[in-house]
């Protein structure tokens, strides 16, 4: 149950709430318990004769005021507790939506989808349960059973009172093993969901691979045995759960076993009378609905600790990228961008991706990055953008180390468009203005226009208020690189990197987008990645990558020269054109 420390605040907070819906409830079961002592002094007065209509009367009233008061009591409880679970379920969600975003990228390459889906969901949703239903439930068990064995003794006998509880620690031993096995079977749940959520986000996202392949039939088999695992382990969780509670049903019932032989000896000797015999029941049914509810308690306890356990995991971690604790603001930047002898690798046990990278773009200059896949191209912007550390070496902006600049100021002076493309499930407009919270229509019109895309918006039926589905599935791939050009563009920032950002758009059309862009580029530091000669040839400098290092440096002209990788890329590529 420690885990649940981390809410202690959240309860600090909404102390008064919980505090008053705590009283609340402790009155309805205090008006409950008030229940069998009317039915003593009924039972005796008619046992003995001395009931009249009046006193009849009377306490047929108080019953009815006691059903009103309970109902307005409750009223108040469900008001205060359930909403206060509601709100922290509001905040712990928010937090942990911010905790993702916090984190560093690296984070996100080792976990999947479906399972950081499920921490926000059902994990959340356990947690919740627990924090209304687990509170609610675990006090009215406790103080009913305080109550209730309280009001036997002083009401009835204390001697009965003590062989009714015998079976009492037998109870929590089993109340104490099965809760331990309901956490553990709660959290194989809880992981089963997460693989099975993973797996039709994966499904979904694919379908257009699924279908292309006619993989239909596969993958029904395949999220068939996922769902049958997930069948499996609620079922192992049911069973257990199915079996405790009639076991601790039995186990209660061997109370009113006890209670009806030993209490009816105590009747016919005149120990006590019929009415404290009855009132005693009365008392022991309350006691061990609230014993055999515990078992409801500690299933809703343990599911939200094991969700919890979970949650902290995922709030525990800490973000690889870190802030100084004095980040330097840049207003404005040169664009003066060096890496000093750079060495990388994503992971310990990798071959460097980066080895010894030495190189220095001048403000206003434009850099061309080629090489082999996986010669650590694309690896030069994510460092930039301070997505990684290098493990050696250092990368500067304007002279300055990316570790002492805040990583808002420097993101916001670049513009960075990918291959693959993140397109959001909105519009068009949304889309390309971004990262521009008050770009006006002319000043979108005026992105899609530089990119090549304002033509083909306009033939869409809604045009810039076309939604293009979920990652931008109603887009071609030429179409949505475009559109990333166009949401760069439209932030206007100092350094602007294309990262094979032209390789879905015929040569003709990168021609033009590249004429369009020309006089952007040229009043930016740019680094243009890619295969294609045609996109690189007119840089200030191109620089070739192999196995993370420069193999080969200088303008088109000199690479051409050298009659090496780039001579030979440019000579295969001029005799595909003319096959074309």
């Amino acid at each position: 149950m420690s885990s649940y420390l981390t809410l202690i605040s959240f309860f600090k907070k909404y102390k008064r709430f919980y505090i008053w819906g705590i009283l609340s409830l402790i009155a309805v079961d205090a008006l409950q318990l008030a229940v069998p002592e009317i039915l003593r002094r009924v039972t005796d007065a008619i046992q003995f004769g001395t009931l009249d209509r009046q006193q009849l009367l009377f306490y047929s009233i108080v019953i009815v005021v006691i059903g009103l008061l309970m109902m307005i009591f409750r009223f108040v409880w469900r008001i205060l507790i359930i909403n206060s679970s509601r709100r922290m379920e509001y905040e712990l969600r928010n937090e942990m939506f911010d905790q993702f975003l916090r984190l560093s990228t690296s984070y996100y390459s080792k976990k999947k989808t479906g399972d950081l889906m499920a921490h926000a969901t059902n994990d959340i949703l356990a947690v919740r349960m627990a924090a209304s239903g687990g509170v609610i439930t675990l006090t009215d068990a406790l103080f009913l059973n305080i109550a209730a064995i309280t009001m036997m003794m002083i009401t009835t006998d204390i001697r009965l009172t003590f062989m009714a509880l015998i079976p009492m620690p037998f109870l929590a031993f089993a109340i104490y093993r099965f809760g331990v096995a309901i956490n553990y079977r709660f959290k194989n749940v809880q992981q089963t969901f997460s693989h099975l959520t993973e797996k039709v986000q994966e499904n979904i996202s694919g379908i257009r691979i699924i279908k292309s392949f006619s993989r239909e039939k596969d993958e029904i088999q395949n999220f068939d045995q996922y769902n049958e695992d997930l069948f499996k382990q609620n079922t192992n969780l049911a069973l257990l759960f199915g079996t405790f509670l009639p076991t601790i049903q039995f186990i209660s019932s061997i109370s009113f076993f006890i209670t009806l032989i030993y209490g009816t000896h105590l009747v016919l000797n005149h120990t006590i009378t019929l009415g404290s015999f009855v009132a005693f029941n009365a008392y022991l049914a309350s006691m061990v609905w609230s014993v055999a509810v515990i078992g409801f308690v500690i299933n809703i306890l343990q599911r939200g600790a094991a969700s919890m356990s979970r949650i902290n995991v995922v709030m525990a971690e800490k973000p690889d990228i870190k802030e100084s604790e004095q980040p330097i603001h840049l207003k404005s930047i040169t664009g003066s961008i060096r890496f000093a002898n750079v060495s990388f690798q994503y992971e310990p046990d990798e071959a460097l991706v980066l080895k010894n990278l030495h190189f220095t773009l001048e403000p206003g200059s434009t850099l061309g990055i080629m090489g082999h896949t996986g010669s650590g191209k694309s690896t030069i912007p994510a460092l930039l953008l301070r997505l990684y550390d290098p493990d050696e070496g250092e990368v500067t902006l304007d002279g300055i180390s990316l570790k002492k600049l805040s990583l808002e100021s420097l993101r916001q002076h670049i513009g960075y468009v990918e291959q693959n493309s993140f397109i959001f499930s909105t519009t068009i407009r949304e889309n390309i203005a971004f990262g521009v919270e008050d770009a006006t229509q002319e000043e979108v019109e005026r992105a899609a226009n530089l990119a090549g895309l304002h033509q083909d918006i306009l033939l869409f039926p809604k045009q810039y208020d076309t939604m293009v589905g979920e990652r931008g599935i109603s887009l071609s791939g030429g179409q949505k690189q475009r559109l990333a050009i166009a949401r760069a563009l439209l932030k206007n920032p100092s350094i602007l990197i294309l990262d094979d950002a032209l390789s879905a758009v015929d040569t003709q059309t990168e021609e033009k987008i590249l004429e369009g862009i020309q006089d952007t580029i040229d009043a930016k530091t740019t680094m243009i990645i890619a295969h294609r000669i045609s996109t690189l040839k007119h840089c200030d400098r191109i620089m070739v990558l192999d196995g993370g290092e420069i193999s080969e440096h200088g303008t088109h002209e000199e690479l051409l020269e050298m009659n090496g990788y780039y001579a030979h890329q440019y000579q295969q590529q001029m005799l595909e054109e003319e096959i074309r």
